[in-house]
């Protein structure tokens, strides 16, 4: 029976709960952006809307003055071609233009570096509103590395970083929160030994990257918070395919239940039998002991056999 493949630690599985039950899926408060403040609009994006990456964009202006500002309104939006895009938004006090912003108009070159968390302390004094000209490399203590086909420096100690060109900038306003989206296409992409595999691949539990959340949130991305799920490459039976057994139950969570619609077939008798034989009768606390273990086929097993 093809099941996806569920690594992480094994705890995890057993800390996970519904937050949106079937008594609470009714529960919401609705908003209009129209009516809202810009503060409170911005606190409903961010504060839903996370963990974002942290974009750590090195620019220069047209003096060639080098500029260093992180931007969490940012991610990978093409891999052919390869485009990354960040959002410098005007300042929500006085709807002030970010320096980013300025310097990718007049300079349309950037470095972007994904920010570790061994760097977000500095990060976030690169993050003050520093006077346009001030080098945020010497402020925070960043080190500047020369790049190979862009002017602006690469940060030294981040260690995936992405030079690009910026093929455009659209400003979707002018007041204050405006996005203004720097849409830059990669040229070179530097990645650091101490994170790469054998293989050529960036290793995601040696890379350490944080998250941005809402208010003065971030998250971390250690091999203690990380979990791997492998994307069916082919229609599972889904949810819909499932025993009334399994989708009735008030036991199993909707996480545990969205585990099992990950089963390719429905067991065999035989199967559930076995099942049944060698991890006791058929029941949701069983079930949700198998899945806390990784033990998924028996778990789908003895779904069958509720």
């Amino acid at each position: 029976m093809g099941l996806p493949l569920f690594k992480g630690p094994k705890e995890h599985w057993a800390k996970v709960s519904d937050i949106c039950t079937s008594e609470t899926m009714t529960a919401y408060q609705s908003f209009d952006p129209a009516e809202l403040a810009i503060p409170q609009m911005h606190q409903l994006l961010v504060g839903g809307i996370g963990p974002r990456p942290v974009c750590f964009a090195s620019t220069v202006d047209a003096e060639g003055r080098a500029n260093l500002a992180p931007f969490s309104f940012f991610n990978v939006f093409s891999a052919n071609p390869p485009v990354l895009i960040f959002s410098p938004a005007n300042s929500g006090r006085d709807a002030s233009p970010k320096h980013s912003y300025l310097n990718a108009k007049a300079h349309p070159e950037v470095v972007i570096n994904i920010v570790t968390e061994s760097m977000v302390q500095k990060m976030n004094v690169a993050a003050a509103p520093w006077d346009k000209g001030v080098s945020e490399f010497e402020m925070a203590g960043f080190t500047p590395l020369a790049s190979e086909v862009v002017k602006p420096a690469r940060v030294a100690e981040s260690p995936v970083q992405y030079e690009c060109k910026v093929i455009e900038v659209k400003e979707l306003g002018t007041g204050g929160g405006s996005g203004n989206l720097v849409i830059c296409q990669v040229l070179r992409v530097h990645v650091n030994h101490a994170v790469m595999t054998e293989d050529g691949r960036i290793d995601q539990t040696a890379l350490h990257t944080v998250g941005r959340l809402g208010g003065h949130w971030y998250s971390r991305t250690g091999a203690e918070h990380m979990f791997e799920l492998a994307q069916p490459m082919q229609n599972p039976m889904g949810y819909a395919g499932l025993p009334e057994a399994v989708k009735n139950s008030t036991e199993l969570s909707a996480y545990e239940v969205g585990q099992l619609a990950h089963a390719m077939a429905v067991p065999s008798a035989e199967d559930s039998a076995n099942a049944v034989k060698e991890h006791g009768p058929a029941s949701a606390d069983t079930i949700k002991r198998l899945l806390a273990a990784g033990k998924l086929e028996a778990a789908v097993a003895l779904a069958w056999a509720l």
